[in-house]
């Protein structure tokens, strides 16, 4: 387990004026978390990107001295978190954890694969699983990586989190039927073919393509088909105007005088 030994100081303002400030000095503001505190830190850009960028750096120890203000003093400290510009890469915030010799903690490691898969040597495609484990341990049993050795997985057999042998002194909390390591069966030269050179259904020359018809308007009547639709649709076409006349005679009727 590495222990890193880097200087913070201490910082009274905050806030994102603040912040973009320090960035400008070449600094990296940071908070440092202790059973339910927070003190606002400044660290080195450089110094703590030099640790993020070596392999096991992100799960180093690191003997924190804090200069300056309330809470100055010798501090023990993981990496809880960190934050990148999109852009550029570059480290914009960091999160620290102060952490005893002699208490547990929670945290991901990285999965390392190592040898060859018996599949893969028969032609079978290795595909990655789970890449980070969730483990619990003492700091000084914290380690850099977790080794897993698939060199026995055969063809369509797969490596789960419940196969994995924790260190000594490491609990793995992750789901045990998570997946970390599946040897997947290769492709046939024909299927391989017949994917590359399928290509999509084409409609026949002369063929009229299928139209959608646009759906009747409510209360429209139906499209009358053939000679005898027309026909059947004649009487309908006349009936309102008869219905119409009726009235008319009726009102006519009270017009002619009784005959005595």
């Amino acid at each position: 387990m590495k222990r890193i030994a880097l200087t913070a100081q201490v910082r009274e303002k905050v806030g994102k004026g603040v912040a973009r400030g320090l960035r400008r000095d070449a600094q990296v503001p940071a908070v440092l978390y202790s059973h339910g505190k927070s003190t606002p830190i400044t660290m080195v850009n450089k110094d703590i990107s030099k640790v993020l960028n070596t392999e096991g750096g992100e799960h180093a120890l690191i003997n924190l001295k804090l200069e300056g203000g309330k809470g100055a003093g010798d501090k023990l400290a993981l990496i809880k978190d960190y934050q990148t510009d999109p852009l550029s890469g570059k480290l914009i915030h960091l999160d620290l954890m102060e952490v005893a010799m002699n208490e547990k903690v929670k945290l991901q490691v990285a999965v390392h694969i190592s040898g060859t898969a018996a599949g893969v040597k028969e032609g079978g495609i290795f595909q990655y699983g789970q890449r980070n484990l969730e483990i619990e341990c003492l700091p000084a049993h914290i380690p850099d990586f977790i080794d897993v050795n698939i060199e026995h997985l055969k063809v369509n057999e797969s490596l789960h989190v419940r196969d994995i042998t924790a260190p000594e002194g490491v609990k793995i909390l992750t789901e045990g039927d998570n997946t970390v390591a599946t040897i997947q069966p290769p492709i046939s030269e024909a299927k391989l073919e017949a994917m590359l050179t399928t290509t999509p259904a084409e409609v026949t020359e002369g063929e009229e393509p299928e139209l959608v018809k646009k759906p009747k308007a409510e209360g429209e009547a139906p499209e009358a088909k053939g000679k005898e639709g027309a026909k059947e649709a004649a009487p309908k076409a006349g009936a309102p105007k008869a219905a119409a006349a009726a009235p008319k005679a009726a009102a006519a009727a009270p017009k002619a005088a009784p005959k005595k």
